[in-house]
Formats: C-alpha cells, structure tokens, sequence
C-alpha cells in the first residue's frame, strides 16, 4: 500500500475507517510515516498552532478508580486535595496566561461530576472570564446532565474537555467505575448543547496498538475538534507506577496516526512532552499542531513561552488572531 497515495487521497476528501486496511499505519517507517502526517497537518491546519492551559479547579477525593490517576481516592498518591477554587485566583491565572499568548483557557475538576453550589461558582466564573478576557473557555467538570451543558454554553464556554482515554475494548483494564459508553453519552450530550469537543486520551498504559487505532477511528467517528495526546507519567501510588515508560518513537508514530485518521481535528500535546527531545519539537512535524502548556495539572514539561518560541523557530504561527 501506498502511504504517499493514501495522503493524497486523503487530502482529497476520503476518510480512513474501521473498513480500510490500515496496516500501512504501523508497517511504514517512522520517517516517512511522519513525513506524510506532516503534509496533512500543513494542508488542514496550515502553519497555525494553538496553546491551551488549564487550572485545576478542584483537586482530589475523586470517586472513579482510573488505573493512572493521582486524584483518585482509590490511591494514595499525597495528592494536594482542596474544593472548587476562589474565583478571584481561577481570574488570575486566566489573566496571567492570556497575556502569555495561550489560545484557550480550561478549568478542570476531580471527580465523577461537578455540581451543586460548587458548578453554579463554575459559571458565575465563565460569565466573568468571558466578559473581561479575550481567550476561548473550556471546562472539563465530568459526567454532566444535558442541562448542565446549556447552562455552561450561556455562561461563555466553547469546548467542552471529556478524554475516553483508551479504546472501547481496554477501558474496562483502565476504570471500572464508569463505562467507556458513559463517555461516548456525556461528549454526545455536550455536542447537542451546542459545545466543540475536546477529547483524547492516554498512551504508554499498556495498550496495544489496535487500542491506539481504535481510538483514534472513534474520536474520527464522534466528530472531535480538539485530540489531547498524553503520553503516560507513571504517577507512585498508582497501579500504573511501575510500568515502563513510552518511547519517543512510539509517540511520534501515535501522533502521526491520529493526523491520518481525524486529519481535520487539532492533534494537541499534553503531558509528557518531557519525554521526548525539546519537548516534543519533533512531533510538531509529525502531524500534532496544537498543545497543552503553563502550569497545569500534568505538566508537559515546558513553559509558555518557550513552547512560543520553539514553535515560531520550525514555522509556526501562534498569534492569537490566528485560532478561533
């Protein structure tokens, strides 16, 4: 099979399914795999890159058993626990990274759902951030009710963060406190409020590469705008803490595999960029254009600015007039 004719084809319009002979994915070399990757990002994409960070909101005490999660209270990982922040320091850092350069600004929160007293300070926060900041709102606050969804829409929020980590066949070795079809229903039920997705997941957790293709092929299939790739940072207190640590190579064929499935979509970096050289310059021309960066819950191992500056040296373009 033909890798570079597969690119073409792509660019012209067809889409990679379940139905297709995807072996070319894993039986291409790295080089010219990430080559191709490279060329589809530039045509979707273009030289824009796009720089989110994030704010935990509330930390700890988390009721789901997710294998690689520090904030589950099924672990004991010392995790700092506290409730829904104070507006006033959730408007600082907003502020703070605005004047950074990120694109997008997300509050994040442990726990199944975000309700009660502690959603409703949730949006009186999204409708302060939209009316004094000039960034998109994400929020990533769990399984939400429909309602819930609305409700955020009207506060300022344009995406709503909901990783489903794995493929649908190893979730259940991943979390066995919420099903794989509870994700796929919350990002359904976000998409009909009128909010973007941003949903991803987590590689090196001992999946296999067909895990690694079939999520890809589901995100494809749920219509997903942003991808968050995290590269796994064995956490102690885990059960994942002992695992062997993902290679550089592994991710950047990862990475180039998600831009040959879901072409369209922001391919987006997220923690363990420190895995790879410079923080992951190499998979910036590998198919991802996008990044998690800041101070945030798990690092990516590199600060705003010098994720700007890295990425204006190999070509890309990250004012703020450029992404939506």
């Amino acid at each position: 099979m033909n890798i570079r004719n597969i690119t073409e084809q792509i660019i012209n319009g067809k889409r990679l399914t379940k139905d297709d002979d995807l072996s070319f994915l894993l039986n291409s070399g790295l080089d010219e795999l990430t080559e191709c990757a490279d060329k589809l990002r530039r045509h979707f994409s273009g030289s824009r890159a796009n720089l989110c960070s994030i704010i935990n909101g509330r930390s700890g005490r988390c009721s789901e058993d997710c294998k690689f999660c520090a904030q589950s209270a099924h672990h004991c990982t010392g995790i700092e626990e506290y409730a829904f922040l104070d507006k006033q320091k959730i408007m600082a850092e907003c502020q703070h990274n605005e004047e950074q350069g990120v694109h997008r600004f997300a509050i994040v929160t442990a726990g199944r759902r975000l309700s009660g007293d502690e959603f409703e300070k949730a949006l009186d926060t999204y409708r302060t951030l939209s009316c004094e900041h000039h960034v998109g709102l994400c929020a990533s606050f769990g399984l939400l009710e429909e309602e819930q969804f609305s409700e955020l829409r009207r506060a300022g929020v344009t995406r709503y963060h909901a990783n489903i980590e794995t493929s649908r066949a190893n979730f259940p070795n991943i979390c066995t406190t919420h099903t794989f079809e509870d994700k796929l229903e919350c990002i359904r039920r976000a998409k009909a409020a009128g909010l973007e997705i941003c949903s991803g997941g987590i590689i090196g957790m001992g999946e296999s590469w067909q895990d690694r293709i079939d999520m890809a092929l589901t995100l494809s299939e749920l219509g997903v705008s942003s991808i968050p790739i995290n590269a796994l940072i064995p956490i102690k207190g885990t059960p994942l803490e002992s695992i062997e640590r993902i290679t550089e190579p592994d991710i950047l064929r990862t990475v180039a595999i998600f831009r040959f499935i879901v072409p369209e979509a922001d391919i987006r970096l997220a923690a363990g960029r420190n895995l790879m050289t410079n923080c992951g310059e190499r998979a910036f021309l590998s198919g991802a254009n996008s990044a998690i960066t800041g101070d945030m819950l798990t690092t990516s191992g590199n600060r705003i600015r010098e994720d700007i500056a890295m990425l204006n040296q190999i070509g890309y373009s990250t004012g703020r007039d450029n992404n939506a």
